[in-house]
């Protein structure tokens, strides 16, 4: 099981290219260009999403994080799948909640990522992950070298150095998750 720390913004549609600039900046590596299409189960416990990436893999995330604002801890495990069977087996059986897709541009700082998103249906927005715990090899098939672990205290403080450094501001954070604000915009 990987662990992370995480924050989540909005970021007004204009200043989504300065934020790109001012994450190249301090990036330590990136830009990589993503698109996903994340679709969400009915679980009792945390939250299921089958990740499709537009070259055609896919994974399986289970993942637990809290809704608060600011930084947050969350857990999660990933698998490698197969992305149509498993989307039907998991409808099937867990029953679909919605779909997220995105773009999705991704810079590195050390453990830290920093995810530009442009969220269908929802605008712009930035998430830092501070990698705490890594993803085993199990989990990543990389059999490389990993992060390694830090402290929660570390990371926040990490999470909120970035933060200053990419000027957002503590009243842009949101606390719950694309799906969630998805499923408020269709009601």
């Amino acid at each position: 099981m990987a662990q992370n720390v995480e924050i989540k913004a909005k970021i007004a549609a204009d200043s989504f290219e300065l934020l790109v600039q001012r994450a190249a900046a301090i990036a330590t590596s990136g830009p990589v260009d993503l698109i996903q299409t994340d679709s969400f189960f009915n679980t009792p416990n945390g939250r299921l999403k089958l990740r499709e990436f537009d070259d055609g893999t896919a994974e399986l995330i289970a993942y637990e994080r809290p809704n608060q604002d600011g930084p947050k801890t969350s857990t999660y495990t990933r698998a490698s799948c197969d992305g149509p069977a498993m989307l039907t087996a998991l409808t099937r059986s867990l029953g679909l909640i919605g779909v997220v897709k995105k773009k999705r541009k991704v810079y590195f700082v050390d453990q830290t990522r920093i995810h530009l998103d442009q969220v269908a249906g929802l605008g712009a927005f930035l998430e830092l992950e501070v990698v705490l715990a890594p993803p085993t090899t199990q989990e990543t098939g990389n059999s490389g070298q990993e992060a390694r672990p830090m402290s929660e205290q570390i990371g926040q403080q990490i999470a909120s150095s970035i933060m200053r450094k990419l000027e957002i501001s503590e009243t842009s954070l949101i606390s719950i998750a694309y799906i969630d604000l998805l499923q408020q915009v269709s009601t």
